[in-house]
């Protein structure tokens, strides 16, 4: 690892060396590095806890909540469940050299598209340490260099992940910078290195929505945004009410402090007195707080009243709002407003109810009878994820393997010159 003297000149500069050698390597090389890695990190589990419990003391002396340092915590399965994201991750195809397209001109040049890495690629993220190894592999199969720069409260814990990946890069031949974690929680340490567009290609902020409008408003280099998940189930008239108590929880309930989690839930006006108090109590039964507006505290008067700010608030917590809406347009409707164009989910049993919803909803992902939580690199066959996308260049959504690609033509011709 660098040492803390170092400047983050010094750090870009050899990422980008070591992103000239990573665009050649072949598959066979990049998965065994990845299988080795996997391996060592359960190997080293007793390191990886031990510096996890300095950064779960800091985040204790700082006050930070429940869910968030839920989001911190490195036990046995969580690290177990970063290695198999390893794992999964070496499985899939590599989409570098992949031929995407091809055509034959009139002259009879052969042009073709093909995947090629997007060179180094800087990651700025907050708490969760398993970004670290899941963005690491992430760029590494995809033949990228990775600079990553997490936040103070995982700062330990992200340097001891870090130094494992790179001894796995080392033992199969592969440069250990390719893979690189900043060795300082300096904030300044960012923004130095957000000046240096000759050598870094792409930024990616991952956290809350002060980071990422922090990093987009410094950085000379392209930002891929996800300011935040103010995600919403909408349950439908036509809704199997045990489905509905079922994704309902779930998706607040299961992690409430990821960018997936809903944090509004809306109802069906035409039905909302016989759905809304049973998917209140299910949502009471796990402590949610929950916040309705005027419709939906008439139907419970128990509930405490939302104001409209509540409904931009991405909690990160048991916390959750409660709006009642006109059928699919209306819910559309609260959701253009409200949201912001991560993930929202409808339950319901009528498929024109359905594809109305898919087609009315911009987001980046939308879920039919499905929890919101099911918007994930993972959980949708990609193998891990280095982020969810809100904007829609060059990605939208959960980005994997393909979308830390970019596409070069190719040309073959016998001789042909231009007339």
């Amino acid at each position: 690892m660098s040492g803390q003297t170092e400047s983050m000149a010094e750090i870009a500069k050899r990422a980008k060396a070591a992103a000239a050698r990573m665009r050649i390597v072949e598959r066979d090389v990049k998965d065994a590095v990845l299988v080795d890695a996997a391996a060592r990190l359960c190997a080293n589990l007793s390191d990886l806890t031990a510096a996890n419990a300095k950064d779960l003391k800091l985040a204790k002396e700082l006050g930070l909540n429940a869910a968030a340092i839920d989001r911190l915590v490195l036990d046995a399965a969580r690290v177990d469940a970063m290695a198999s994201a390893l794992l999964e991750v070496a499985a899939l195809p590599d989409p570098v050299g992949e031929v995407t397209r091809g055509w034959r001109r009139p002259n009879g040049l052969q042009v073709e598209r093909i995947r090629i890495p997007l060179g180094v690629i800087l990651i700025v993220y907050e708490s969760r340490p398993n970004v670290t190894s899941d963005a690491a592999s992430l760029c590494l199969k995809s033949g990228n260099a990775v600079i990553l720069r997490g936040g103070k409260e995982s700062f330990h814990s992200n340097v001891a992940i870090g130094e494992i990946l790179r001894a796995a890069c080392v033992e199969r031949g592969l440069p250990a910078d390719a893979i690189q974690v900043v060795p300082n929680t300096e904030r300044e340490s960012i923004y130095q290195l957000l000046q240096l567009e000759d050598e870094i290609d792409l930024v990616i902020p991952r956290g809350g929505e002060e980071l990422i409008r922090a990093v987009s408003e410094k950085s000379r280099i392209p930002v891929l945004k996800h300011y935040k998940g103010v995600c919403h189930v909408y349950v439908d008239k036509d809704a199997d009410l045990d489905m509905a108590k079922r994704i309902v929880v779930n998706a607040k309930v299961q992690r409430p402090g990821v960018c997936n989690a809903m944090e509004t839930l809306l109802v069906d006006a035409a039905a909302a007195a016989k759905l809304l108090p049973p998917l209140v109590a299910a949502l009471r039964e796990h402590n949610v707080e929950l916040k309705g507006d005027a419709a939906a505290c008439k139907i419970v008067p128990t509930l405490a009243r939302a104001e409209d700010a509540d409904f931009h608030r991405e909690y990160l917590e048991l916390i959750a709002n409660i709006a009642v809406v006109d059928g699919v347009a209306g819910a559309a409707a609260h959701i253009e407003r409200y949201g912001s164009d991560h993930t929202e989910a409808i339950v319901t049993e009528n498929w024109l109810a359905a594809r109305s919803f898919i087609r009315l909803i911009d987001s980046s992902t939308v879920a039919v009878n499905a929890s919101t939580r099911f918007a994930d690199g993972g959980q949708l066959g990609l193998g891990a994820e280095i982020g969810i996308s809100t904007t829609k260049l060059h990605a939208f959504g959960p980005m994997g393997l393909e979308e830390l690609t970019s596409q070069k033509f190719v040309v073959m011709g016998d001789g042909q010159v231009r007339q």
